[in-house]
C-alpha cells in the first residue's frame, strides 16, 4: 500500500476545491464532496510528539553539564600534552569537547522545539480538518441521494437552491480542509528540515570507528578552515565522518597504522582534517599518503585558498568564490559541467589541489589554475557529450542535456559522496515542495545537489546549471558557476524564482523556473 505524501495530499485537495466551486449539478456536487471526505486528514499523534520533544529539551541539559564541566577545566589551563592516537593537543582537546557538548546541546534542544512546535501546529491543522469535514458531511446531508439518469437532466428552482446552499457550505468545508492540508504539510517540512540540519550538527558521534579515541574523533568533527563562521566552514561534513569511519574500519591493520602516523605528524588540525577528507572521498592509504606530502605543514590560509573551493563568510547575500584573482567560475557555455567540477572540488580535496596546485600541488599561478579549471570544464562537457555549436575549427560548447548531466554526476561526485544521482523534473510549487526535505537533508550533509534553472532572453528559451551546497534555517546556499554563492530563501525556491543567484532573465516575469533536480529521491 502506497502512503500518499502530505504534498500529495494539499495537491489533491486543491484540485477539489475547483471541482467543487464549479460543480453545477447535484450528482458532480455529491462526487466531490464524497472525494474530498475519501482524502486521509493530517496524520500523526501531537502529544505523542510533544513528549519526545520534552525528553530532547530535557537531555540537552544533560549535554550542557558536560559542556560546563569542559569549559571550567578549559579556563584553567592545561599543560602542552598530547593525548589520543593522533596527537591531539590536552587543551584543543577540551576545547573541543566542550564545543561538542554545546553543539549537542543546541541540537537536542532545536530538535526538541522543532518537534514541540510541530505538534502544535499539527493539533491546530487536525482541529481545523475536523471542522472541515462536519461542513462537508453536513453538505452532503442536505443533498441526499444521487439524482437518476433522467432525474439530473433537470433541476427545478428548489433543487437549484439546495444545490447552491450545499455548494456554498461544501465551499467552506473545503477551504478548512484544504488549509489544514498545506499547513500540516508546511510544518512537517519545517521540522523535517531543522530535524535534518540538527542532525547533521550533532557530529561528535558520526565517525563510527573505535579505531580512532574518542578525543581524535571529537578534534576531526570540531576542526573548520578560517575565516568566517567555523559552523559554516567545517571541513568535514557529516557525510564524511561517516565514509572516514567506515574506511578507517575497513583498512587492514598496517594501513591504519600508517593513516594513524600521517594524523599524528600533520601540522595543523585543519591538514589532519583534509587527509581524513581524502580518505573519505575514497582514496587509499597510499594516495592519501601522496596528498599529505603536497599538503604537509602548509599554513590554515593555503589550505583553505587551495583546498576550499566554496568559503562562506555570511549566511545571507551573494560571496564570490576565488583562488587568487580567479574566480571558481565557467569557461564558455558550460554551466553544467563548471558546477560539476567545484562540486567534485568541494567533496574531494585531492582533485581541489590537482586544480588549483597542479601536478605537484606547488603551482600558485592564477593562470595556471584557469588554464586546469577550463581543461577540466571542457572534459566533464565532453564525458557528458554537451553539445557544441559553430564551425568546425571553431566549436564552442553549447550545453548539456538531462542524460549528460546524470551521468557526469554518477560519474565525478558519486565516488566521493556515496550518492547515486537522478533526473527529476519539479513542474510546479509543489514538485518543488515536495523534494524540498530531500535536498535539504543531503546538503546537510554535505553532498551537493544539482538543480537547473530556465527562462527568457527576449522571446528565447535559456537554462542554466547551478549548484545546491548549503542550508542555514529557511535559507539555501546556491553555487552559480559564473563565480558565486548565494543565499536564497525556501520561498524563492518554492516558487521557482532564482534571479537573485543569476539575473532577471530567471525571474518571474521572464518564465523563471527551477525545473529539475539530480538526486536519489526515494
Amino acid at each position: 500500500m502506497t502512503t500518499e505524501s502530505t504534498t500529495a495530499r494539499r495537491d489533491r485537495l486543491d484540485g477539489l476545491r475547483d471541482r467543487i466551486a464549479s460543480a453545477d449539478s447535484k450528482n458532480d456536487l455529491i462526487d466531490a464532496i464524497d472525494d474530498a471526505l475519501g482524502v486521509a486528514a493530517p496524520q500523526g499523534d501531537p502529544a505523542l510528539i510533544e513528549s519526545l520533544g520534552k525528553r530532547y529539551k530535557g537531555q540537552a541539559d544533560d549535554a550542557m553539564k558536560v559542556h560546563d564541566r569542559a569549559d571550567t577545566v578549559s579556563r584553567k589551563g592545561l599543560p602542552d600534552v598530547w593525548v589520543g592516537d593522533t596527537s591531539v593537543l590536552a587543551q584543543d582537546a577540551v576545547d573541543a569537547t566542550a564545543r561538542a557538548a554545546d553543539q549537542m546541546a543546541e541540537a537536542l534542544r532545536g530538535g526538541g522545539n522543532a518537534l514541540i512546535l510541530f505538534s502544535d501546529l499539527l493539533e491546530t491543522a487536525q482541529t481545523k480538518d475536523s471542522g472541515g469535514r462536519t461542513k462537508l458531511r453536513n453538505a452532503r446531508a442536505q443533498l441526499g441521494d444521487k439524482d437518476g439518469f433522467f432525474d439530473d437532466w433537470h433541476e427545478d428552482d428548489g433543487e437549484e437552491a439546495t444545490r447552491k446552499a450545499a455548494r456554498t457550505l461544501a465551499g467552506h468545508g473545503i477551504d478548512e480542509v484544504a488549509g489544514a492540508a498545506s499547513d500540516a504539510d508546511d510544518a512537517a517540512r519545517r521540522c523535517a528540515r531543522d530535524l535534518n540540519k540538527y542532525a547533521s550538527e550533532a557530529r561528535a558521534g558520526k565517525m563510527g570507528t573505535d579505531e580512532l579515541s574518542a578525543v581524535d574523533r571529537i578534534a576531526l568533527a570540531d576542526t573548520s578552515n578560517i575565516g568566517g563562521d567555523p559552523e559554516l566552514n567545517e571541513i568535514l561534513t557529516a557525510n564524511d565522518l561517516e565514509r572516514s569511519g567506515r574506511a578507517m574500519e575497513n583498512l587492514s591493520p598496517a594501513d591504519r597504522a600508517r593513516m594513524e602516523r600521517l594524523l599524528a605528524d600533520a601540522g595543523t588540525p585543519q591538514e589532519k582534517a583534509y587527509l581524513m577528507k581524502a580518505l573519505a572521498s575514497g582514496y587509499s592509504v597510499d594516495e592519501v599518503e601522496e596528498f599529505g606530502g603536497k599538503i604537509h605543514n602548509k599554513d590554515e590560509e593555503w589550505l583553505r585558498e587551495h583546498l576550499a573551493p566554496v568559503s562562506t563568510n555570511s549566511s545571507t547575500g551573494q560571496e564570490a568564490q576565488t583562488f587568487g584573482q580567479e574566480n571558481w567560475s565557467q569557461d564558455g557555455n558550460t554551466c553544467v559541467p563548471s558546477s560539476t567540477v567545484t562540486a567534485r572540488a568541494m567533496v574531494d580535496p585531492v582533485y581541489a589541489l590537482e586544480l588549483t596546485g597542479g601536478p605537484d600541488g606547488q603551482d600558485d599561478s592564477d593562470a595556471h589554475f584557469r588554464e586546469r579549471l577550463t581543461d577540466e570544464q571542457m572534459r566533464l562537457h565532453e564525458e557528458g557529450d554537451g553539445s557544441n555549436e559553430g564551425w568546425w575549427w571553431d566549436r564552442q560548447p553549447a550545453g548539456m542535456d538531462s542524460d549528460g548531466q546524470v551521468d557526469i554526476s554518477n560519474k565525478e561526485l558519486s565516488p566521493h559522496t556515496g550518492d547515486a544521482y537522478e533526473s527529476h523534473d519539479m513542474d510546479s510549487e509543489n514538485d518543488r515542495r515536495d523534494v524540498l526535505p530531500d535536498i535539504e537533508e543531503s546538503v546537510a550533509d554535505g553532498k551537493p545537489v544539482p538543480i537547473n534553472i530556465e527562462g527568457e532572453d527576449d522571446g528565447d528559451w535559456v537554462g542554466h546549471g547551478v549548484m545546491i551546497v548549503g542550508q542555514e534555517g529557511d535559507m539555501l546556499q546556491v553555487y552559480n558557476p559564473w563565480g558565486t554563492t548565494t543565499w536564497v530563501s525556501e520561498d524563492d525556491f518554492i516558487k521557482g524564482d532564482f534571479s537573485a543567484v543569476t539575473d532577471d532573465r530567471f525571474n518571474k516575469d521572464n518564465n523563471g523556473d527551477v525545473n529539475r533536480v539530480y538526486i536519489d529521491q526515494d
